[in-house]
């Protein structure tokens, strides 16, 4: 069971109206009062939450999301999917960043404390301790594309290593041999499960692979465009690269067309994650579609569940699948058909 209020009155040698003030910030407090408080709530890792909320703040109808940034296409799906399901149900989002780095989200989490009922994390190096010492255990926590081990935390995955193992697949019937792959984030699950999924296609398709056809990259337009450079020095060159998301695809992909080579025909370019735009650019873009609005959607929707007991509680991890979705920069306009693979 969590620390009360009354335990922290009673450490801090006050009243518990006068803790209720501090936490709600309905009444004057004296300051020196108030900061013994506070630092009596850090202390016990004091967290107002069920019977204690209804004595200092009532439900807050607010969920916290945590992302590890929130530039580009699929961080904007992604809240796109949390902010419809949470006003669908009647609540507010609260949002933060943080920008990959383990003292800004361990900051964020403890600045979300008492202000959400509960809290959606993505974070790809996240673990339990982290979890753990930040966060009451009354918090209901939804992880999204964490690899954190034990059965304490309900998560919500993308199958990275089946949609990338099915795309290499796709190149190698498409006849290439030599299929490149420019890398995720380092210390990244997803991009280490793409990766996975990539050399385990390509030993089991016998493909050429070597250690130039693999670069490193962080998931952004620049990362793909000079690993792409570099890939199309590599001789024998590669005929087709595969990007950890699209977003490297598409630095490929101006990076190839730079050099004055044509996609599909001279080098076919693929991606991860399948975001809006990559249906329309030219050419438009073969990639690995993930369920990115559901994805934020099925978080927010798992959240509610465990705030009102309707969920199966800690434990409970879903994997997404994702689908094959081929389109003219890997096989050209005469071959492809408007069905999505899977």
């Amino acid at each position: 069971m969590g620390i009360t209020i009354k335990e922290v009155a009673k450490e801090a040698g006050v009243s518990i109206a006068t803790v209720s003030r501090v936490f709600n910030d309905s009444g004057p407090v004296n300051d020196d009062t108030r900061k013994k408080i506070m630092a009596v709530a850090r202390k016990l890792r004091y967290t107002p939450h069920g019977g204690a909320r209804s004595l200092i703040m009532a439900k807050t109808n607010t969920l916290g999301v945590l992302l590890p940034d929130l530039y580009g296409e699929f961080f904007s799906e992604v809240i796109r999917g949390v902010d419809q399901a949470a006003r669908q149900a009647g609540y507010h989002v609260l949002l933060s960043s943080s920008h990959n780095k383990a003292e800004e989200i361990e900051t964020a989490m403890k600045a979300m404390r008492g202000r959400v009922d509960g809290l959606i994390v993505m974070y790809p190096d996240i673990d339990a301790h982290i979890l753990t010492s930040n966060l009451s255990d009354s918090m209901p926590l939804v992880l999204l594309n964490c690899d954190v081990e034990g059965n304490d935390f309900v998560s919500i995955n993308i199958d990275n290593y089946g949609g990338a193992f099915a795309m290499v697949q796709h190149l190698i019937g498409a006849g290439h041999r030599r299929i490149a792959m420019i890398k995720g984030a380092p210390n990244n699950f997803d991009a280490a499960e793409r990766l996975r999924g990539y050399r385990a296609a390509m030993a089991e398709g016998g493909a050429e692979w070597s250690e130039r056809l693999e670069r490193d990259g962080d998931f952004t337009e620049a990362s793909g465009f000079s690993a792409a450079e570099a890939l199309l020095d590599v001789d024998p060159r590669p005929t087709a690269i595969f990007a950890a998301n699209d977003a490297a695809a598409i630095g490929a992909l101006s990076a190839v067309r730079q050099r004055g080579l044509h996609v599909p025909a001279d080098m076919a370019i693929a991606g991860f994650d399948d975001i809006p735009m990559a249906g329309y650019i030219n050419p438009p873009l073969t990639s690995v579609h993930v369920p990115i609005h559901d994805l934020g959607g099925r978080a927010i929707s798992r959240l509610i569940e465990a705030l009102t007991g309707r969920g199966n509680g800690k434990g409970r991890k879903e994997l997404l699948p994702t689908t094959l979705v081929i389109r003219d920069s890997t096989v050209g306009p005469k071959h492809v058909s408007d069905a999505t693979i899977t």
